[in-house]
């Protein structure tokens, strides 16, 4: 059986075992399993899981992804979406289409301390929906709103998806989260540019005219504890005062202090924090023990190495190959989700991309194709048909059909497509800020 044969056929089991609804971790690990077999034999294997599980979670890198995972789940636990989106309601409400972008940035300002695009949109949309359904807004954009919104839990730091490219492809993660910013901030501005262009072009959709509330003292108030995390958590990041890990335990118990103050968070929900953390940290790290044994079954093979060596050859614009490689991420996120994807295919095309001119120092590619990496998946989070974000947000709105949610998420894919041309055109957007983090 050739190498490329071989490698094909690894792909298929994996992709017949999701097929029938076999979890992504189980369905890659049998995946490599059964290249892995075929390639060295029973005893090799062995010897691999023998030795591979404990070299994966031993990694000190790895602890920072429950510790944001856990800020997180303190921020949903502890009331403070209310908070944000009561602020962005009084502070865009006078704008047609006003509630809709409070979403967005609710959305935005949660994910600067939560990591995950599916808690940013189901935490907000708990809060936004019903208000925005009692001032006449259509199903259609208010789930689109937030499905998109939600996408800006992993486009702005911190992002769980993020950390994990850092750990893959041993970069800095403060450097990456520094190169996320100025993305993630357009990203907002671009999303609350598309509602108000749709409102206007599609009327129907949005009251013409909203009841405004009053920007009051209290409704300030009610950010102050959020900003001051992200100030601690990202100041000290930046400066150089913290590590990524250490930013992320003292951004676990400032936000646990700033739900406490809110008198929110009540004992059962406390629990929970942490329950919920387990739960998606261990769903994560049984992705990476799958993945890890699928991507050294792949290596087996040389495919990887050969694919790189045949894509130089070729003689192609990088960023053709580039293009390349993200319009094939938006057709994986059809049938897989963003953490499976970059798991898989990193230690795949990170290779690839690294051989090719750009005209860049090495570190500052390997920041801008994270990035480009980071705004694809976001992509795929929207797009049909699968969409996690838009599925998470019309479950938790009963009576609108999931063919309008779909047509809601539009506007705002033409959005990412734009940016992401945008990103990937000029990648001095995603670099600039990267020079000043100590």
């Amino acid at each position: 059986m050739s190498p490329i044969t071989l490698a094909l056929m690894i792909f298929a089991v994996m992709l017949v075992l999701m097929a029938l609804r076999t979890p992504i971790a189980i369905a890659m690990f049998a995946a490599g399993c059964t290249g892995y077999v075929l390639q060295a034999g029973w005893l090799p294997l062995a010897n691999f899981l023998n030795t591979q599980a404990f070299a994966r979670f031993a990694s000190y890198d790895l602890s920072v992804i429950p510790l944001f995972i856990l800020m997180g789940n303190f921020a949903t636990q502890g009331g403070l979406s209310r908070a944000l989106f009561q602020f962005a309601a009084a502070v865009m409400a006078r704008f047609k289409g006003g509630l809709a972008m409070a979403s967005v940035l609710a959305c935005g300002a949660f994910g600067a301390i939560c990591g995950s695009s599916v808690a940013t949109a189901a935490t907000i949309t708990q809060v936004a929906l019903p208000e925005m359904r009692r001032h006449g807004y259509s199903g259609r954009l208010s789930t689109g709103a937030l499905a998109a919104g939600g996408t800006l839990g992993i486009l702005i730091p911190p992002s769980v998806p993020l950390v994990i490219y850092a750990i893959l492809t041993e970069q800095n993660i403060a450097k990456l989260f520094a190169a996320a910013m100025v993305p993630g901030l357009i990203a907002v501005l671009g999303y609350l540019i598309a509602i108000a262009v749709y409102v206007r072009l599609v009327p129907g959709h949005a009251p013409e005219h909203e009841e405004v509330p009053k920007l009051t003292l209290q409704a300030l108030s009610g950010i102050v504890p959020i900003a001051l995390v992200f100030l601690i958590v990202f100041g000290g990041i930046y400066s150089g005062k913290f590590t990524p890990t250490e930013g992320a335990a003292v951004g676990a118990a400032a936000t646990f202090v700033a739900a406490l103050l809110k008198r929110e968070i009540t004992w059962a929900g406390f629990k929970q924090c942490f329950l919920a953390t387990a739960e998606t940290s261990a769903m994560i790290f049984m992705i990476f023990l799958g993945a890890d044994l699928m991507n050294s079954a792949l290596a087996l093979t040389q495919v990887p190495g050969q694919l790189a060596g045949v894509v130089q050859g070729w003689g192609l614009p990088p960023l053709a190959v580039v293009g390349a490689i993200l319009l094939f991420y938006v057709v994986l996120g059809a049938v897989m989700d963003e953490l499976s994807m970059i798991l898989l295919t990193i230690p795949i095309f990170f290779p690839v991309v690294m051989g090719l001119d750009f005209g860049l120092p090495r570190e500052s590619v390997a920041l801008w194709f994270g990035i480009m990496v980071l705004m694809t998946v976001g992509f795929g989070m929207l797009a049909p048909p699968v969409g996690l974000n838009v599925y998470v947000v019309n479950g938790m709105a009963r009576d609108v059909p999931i063919a309008e949610s779909y047509k809601g998420v539009m506007p705002f894919l033409l959005s990412d497509t734009v940016r992401t041309l945008l990103l990937l055109f000029f990648p001095p957007l995603s670099l600039w800020l990267v020079k000043y983090v100590g």
